[in-house]
């Protein structure tokens, strides 16, 4: 049953630019500040509103109606959402779907975050992508343009993941082989996936030092997605780096970039960065094309690549930019896209199954 309470009232987001969007407020009435980012996505606002990788922004959705299934209790990414705010053009607040328990403005009720609706969201949209990264705040009042650029200042060198990774080491049991999780902000879909391959699971903190992962005797790793600015974890890869010369290793998203950081290479923002659920990649070795899961506004830069370790094994089709990489001698590759989908197609899932199989050779190897 809905609640009879559905709006705060009206709701502004100020860009840095000066330009004031003024909409319906609901959710929470909390003033957020974060970077503007789209999502193209028709489906998968419940998995967008608990994916650790939004810390920090607000999000805009370029479908028109939002909401209208409802938030259900099974595609939570995460228990806690970590955005700051979402922004949509029509919010539905009486969903249709048998599995739905809440509507989406009584989730961000619930979460503490804000919600604000009959937005003009296309031209959001367009200002991001002809005019790269912006910043807003949304609240209950316009900012003064120099609040805006005030609030990006103070926060453009936090680095996010350590509020959104695991603060302890979390066990998951199973049958097969033992893969240690490099928690920067991971999407439960990563986790359920090596769970249902069989796989006994360990989930980690991000600033976990090779020592201690050894001690876990694990037969593989994996570094997940997560938020922010991949060379504000500079600090950690060299341990990083010496785990992955022992055990097969498979980056995805933000642990494909610190993958490629970890070997001297360097990232680089995009002008709007990728989020959606439709975006091409093609794999080198083979010219096959897939649709892939993405959300991420930096990528690895191509050129500054140390090519005595590591190759591209995946490209962007839209904009040519690095999707993966694979080391030349070690059973050691990426992936930026999303293999677990969720929300997206599910194209790409044989790349848990490729780790799985590099686990199962490295271990016969050392056996024998």
């Amino acid at each position: 049953m809905s609640r009879e309470k559905k709006e705060i009232g009206i709701g502004y987001l100020t860009l840095e630019s000066g330009e004031v969007f003024t909409g319906t407020l609901y959710g929470a009435p909390i003033t957020g500040f974060g970077e503007v980012v789209f999502h193209t996505g028709m489906t998968g606002y419940q998995e967008v509103m608990t994916d650790p990788s939004f810390a920090g922004q607000i999000v805009t959705f370029t479908y028109p109606l939002i909401g209208n299934y409802g938030i259900n209790e099974r595609d939570y990414e995460a228990a806690q959402p970590a955005l700051t705010g979402m922004i949509v053009s029509e919010l539905c607040l009486e969903p249709s779907h048998y599995e739905s328990t809440k509507t989406l403005a009584e989730a961000a009720e619930d979460f503490g975050f804000p919600i604000l609706a009959g937005i003009d969201t296309r031209t959001i949209t367009k200002r991001v992508r002809q005019n790269g990264p912006v910043f807003g705040v949304m609240s209950d009042h316009p900012l003064a343009v120099e609040e805006v650029v005030a609030m990006r200042y103070k926060h453009a060198k936090k680095s996010l993941v350590a509020n959104v990774s695991s603060q302890q080491v979390e066990r998951h049991p199973g049958a097969g082989e033992h893969v240690v999780l490099v928690d920067l902000g991971m999407k439960q879909s990563i986790l359920d996936s090596l769970l249902e391959m069989g796989c006994r699971v360990t989930v980690v903190p991000f600033d976990t030092n090779f020592a201690q992962i050894k001690a876990l005797q694990p037969d593989g790793l994996m570094f997940s997605n997560g938020p922010g600015d991949p060379e504000h974890l500079l600090a950690y890869c060299s341990e990083w780096r010496k785990a992955v010369e022992q055990y097969p290793t498979l980056g995805i998203c933000l642990g494909h970039q610190v993958l490629a950081l970890m070997y001297g290479g360097k990232t680089e923002k995009l002008a709007y960065g990728h989020r959606g659920s439709n975006h091409p990649v093609k794999e080198l070795m083979t010219g096959k094309v897939y649709l892939t899961s993405q959300n991420h506004g930096y990528v690895v830069k191509e050129e500054a690549l140390d090519k005595r370790y590591l190759a591209v094994s995946y490209r962007n089709v839209n904009d040519g930019s690095v999707e993966g990489l694979r080391h030349l001698s070690l059973p050691v590759f990426t992936v930026q896209f999303h293999p677990e989908a969720h929300p997206g197609p599910s194209d790409t899932s044989h790349i848990f199954h490729q780790f799985l199989q590099s686990m199962r050779v490295v271990g016969a190897k050392n056996y024998a």
